[in-house]
This record gives C-alpha cells, structure tokens and sequence, in this order.
C-alpha cells in the first residue's frame, strides 16, 4: 500500500508499505479522509522518531475484521482514536485520561497518511466510533481535534456568557472560537500575527481580531465594557502569548494552556497578580472517549460546522505539499489528505 512517510516538514515522500492484516480482535480500516494536525508540522516532537507515517484524524471504512470481533462489520464507516485510556487507572478514574499511561503508548498501524491502518485490539474496544449518516469522512477528521477543545472548556470551566480570547488564530485557535460561539460566550476575541488568520477568525465567530503585536490587553477591555476576559486560551505556542495571557485575564478568570511550547520553555509568572486576582491556570492534552461522543455530536447536530475550515486537500503523492502549507502557517486552515486518491 501507499504511504506519505515523513522525514521533515520539507520532506515527506510517497513509500510503499506491505498492507497490514487484522489479527484476532483487530480491525483493517481504509482511510477515507485524514487531517493534518498542527502537531504533525512540529518538528521537535516529530523529527526524533521519524522516519514514520504520521496521521491521527482520520476517517473511513472497515474492510477486514479479526477474528472475535462481534462489535463491528465489514463496510461501517469509523473514526478511529489513535490513543485510548484504559479507564480503570487512577488517572482514568479521577478524570484525567489524557495522562493515563495506556493512551500515552497505544496508537494505529502505521498511521492515519496510508492507504490502509491496522486498529489494536485495545483500540477496538476502545476507540471506534460509528459515523453517524449525519456526518462525512471530512467530518469524521475533525473528531479528535475538537474532542481535544470540548475537553479544554471542560478543564477550564467555560460558562456561557465568559469573555473568551483566543491566543493563535490557527486549526486549534479557530476550533476553539467555534466551539465557543457554539456554547454561548458572551464576546469572543482572537489574535494571531497573521492578517490571513486574523480574517478567519472573525469569519469562524470573533466578534473582533487583533495583531497579537498590538496591545492587546487594552484592546480587550477597550472592547468588553472596561473588562478583560473571562477565559483565556493559548494556542500558540510562543512565550509571548503566554505573557500576554496573564495580562488579559479578568480577576477570577481562567487561563487555559492549550499549544504546547518547545521542551524546556520556561515563562515568568507574576504569581503576585496571579494570587491575588484568583486566576486559575489549567491544561488539557487530548480526549477522553466522553470528549469524543461530545464532539461527535456537535459535527452532528451541526453546532460546530467544520466544512468551511477545509481549505486544501491532496493525494498522498502530494502530501508533502500539504505539509509545507501546514508548516507556513499563512493561507491554509485546515488541510486534509485523501489516502485513496
């Protein structure tokens, strides 16, 4: 089978792999539709490990099932989850999935840019999920990456009215602001350094963009009354945007940590104003399977519309090309590789 295998932003070539084979309590899934994930273009977290066939949104079809699979048939249409928790550890059962040791070492075979991947018997259990008719593959792609935002509100404790600012106007960024406009927040602001993205969020349900060089915090209360916002999320990966959030936080508000930094980042913290002001700063990495059938819902109710977002789509010869886009970060939003084609 085909595969795009990664070896650098700049590099990714069309290979050829043997097609895997489902095993007992495995399924065979041909990839229908499979986004490329801001992670994919992060060449720290990437580059250690590669070559390898990336991909992790992804959406298609079951065309083999091993043996003792009683749960799904030949033809479904599936989102796989590539990391699943167990549920039964302390991590899992206190709500925190996301650090299980299990979804932390469990993944699909070879990965989501390939004709064809190979689901564990673990992720069988664990992390199919049946599209609904309502939804499309394209559709389907977006599942893992706007679990990942339910679960941010979820930590972060969005209510619906919060002043929301949105640090990066990327995928996340823009997913983020949708999902906010969806559940309610009173005024919704976004930054980003690009004029292209910028646009788009305004487009996605910013009620205002701001050039992130700018000042934004008196932006911000310049437009929300005098106040700064409710809950800040950081999309973008950069110290400065980390700094810029603790200035832009409303007294008793919430500062979500949603972009990771490079390894070994550190950002001064003015624990002062911090304590003082009651300002909570959480985290969040990845889904948990009640994030996922929260999202799946969303895409099927149509409260987040995602259809807008696609901006590019390739072949898997073409792959590379998709990546340079993602890795530019300019006139791309969301781009999605069709494995078949």
């Amino acid at each position: 089978m085909r595969v795009a295998m990664y070896y650098n932003n700049h590099d990714v070539r069309l290979e050829e792999m043997p097609r895997p084979e489902a095993g007992p309590g495995e399924i065979l899934v041909k990839v229908v539709s499979s986004g490329i994930c801001g992670s994919d273009v992060m060449e720290w977290y990437r580059i250690k490990r590669a070559p390898l066939v990336l991909g992790h949104e992804i959406a298609g079809d079951i065309v083999q099932v091993g043996k003792g699979v009683k749960k799904y048939k030949l033809g479904q249409r599936v989102f796989v989850s590539h990391h699943v928790p167990c549920m039964e550890c302390r991590y899992c059962k206190s709500g925190h999935e996301s650090t299980c040791d299990t979804l932390r070492t469990t993944n699909f075979y070879p990965g989501g840019f390939a004709e064809f991947v190979r689901v564990p018997e673990i992720n069988v259990e664990k992390g199919v999920y049946l599209l609904p008719r309502e939804l499309s593959y394209d559709d389907g792609a977006f599942i893992e990456p706007l679990a990942c935002v339910v679960r941010g509100f979820r930590l972060g404790r969005f209510e619906p009215g919060d002043a929301v600012l949105v640090l990066g106007s990327g995928i996340a960024g823009l997913l983020n602001i949708k999902l906010a406009k969806a559940l309610g927040a009173g005024k919704i602001f976004a930054t980003d350094i690009s004029k292209s993205r910028m646009d788009s969020a305004t487009r996605m349900g910013a009620d205002k963009a701001f050039d992130a060089a700018q000042d934004v915090p008196r932006l911000v209360r310049d437009s929300n009354g005098g106040r700064a916002a409710d809950f800040v999320i950081v999309c973008a990966g950069a110290v400065s945007a980390a700094e810029q959030a603790f200035k832009c936080v409303d007294r008793g508000g919430r500062i979500l940590i949603f972009a990771p930094p490079t390894p070994g980042t550190m950002v001064p913290v003015p624990f002062g104003d911090l304590w003082k002001d009651e300002v909570t700063i959480t985290s969040t990495y990845a889904g948990s399977p009640k994030d996922i059938m929260e999202a799946i819902e969303h895409l099927k109710t149509r409260t987040v519309a995602v259809s807008d977002m696609i901006t590019h789509r390739f072949g898997l010869a073409d792959a590379g090309k998709g990546f340079a886009l993602v890795a530019r970060a300019e006139e791309s939003i969301k781009v999605i590789l069709e494995p078949q084609k």
